[in-house]
């Protein structure tokens, strides 16, 4: 099985990241070990692979630009798509930035793969940017729950229930997020989708 994860810094992680250390800093790397461990206990031999096709900075437009080469040609069984966020800092309305993301739903339709629909997570230090996402967030839903798609809830994983702000638990620098951050975006989106699907897997 091969997935795809496709989007911005969210999912590169951190640079230093090492693939021989226990600091999983990028939840790609950590939701592969957390299927490798699941897969393990079930004594199944299913192999997962997921590849980190992050770009720092990168938009939704530029996601869809390089889906074909990013996706489509790495031959993808499911694809992650986690884009937004930077959209948003551009100050693009988040009806454009919706419409780029269903269009890379259609894209993956259209070539047997299937999408994972992500919400943005907050911000910490930049309150202004919260409603935004907000908006986004709940257009991703809806389109993902109008297409039959997983909708898993970065936003709600790492997010401070009370104020909506990111959890300085999880933030790095406001934006991104730290290592504990990363792993738990890695294992919210196990347990909401992977571990689901794996179990399914098993079972038939």
């Amino acid at each position: 099985m091969k997935i795809v994860a496709l989007g911005d810094s969210l999912t590169v992680g951190e640079n230093e990241f090492e693939s021989d250390s226990e600091e999983f800093a990028s939840y790609p790397r950590y939701l592969e070990i957390l299927a490798e461990q699941h897969l393990s206990s079930l004594q199944s031999e299913l192999k997962v692979n997921v590849l980190n096709r992050g770009i720092c900075g990168d938009l939704t437009s530029g996601m869809q630009e390089r889906f074909s080469k990013d996706v489509v040609d790495e031959k993808a069984d499911y694809v992650i798509i986690l884009g937004g966020t930077n959209d948003i800092g551009w100050g693009f309305d988040p009806i454009m930035i919706a419409h780029n993301l269903s269009a890379i739903y259609d894209a993956a339709r259209n070539e047997g793969i299937v999408a994972v629909a992500c919400s943005v997570p907050s911000i910490l230090g930049f309150d202004e940017l919260i409603p935004p996402r907000l908006t986004l967030n709940r257009m991703i839903r809806t389109e993902a729950e109008r297409r039959g798609l997983t909708f898993v809830d970065i936003f709600r994983a790492t997010a401070d229930p009370l104020t909506n702000r990111l959890s300085e638990n999880y933030s790095a620098d406001g934006l991104h997020l730290n290592k504990n951050g990363y792993r738990e975006m890695g294992r919210y989106t196990f347990e909401n989708w992977l571990k689901p699907l794996l179990d399914q897997h098993k079972v038939s």
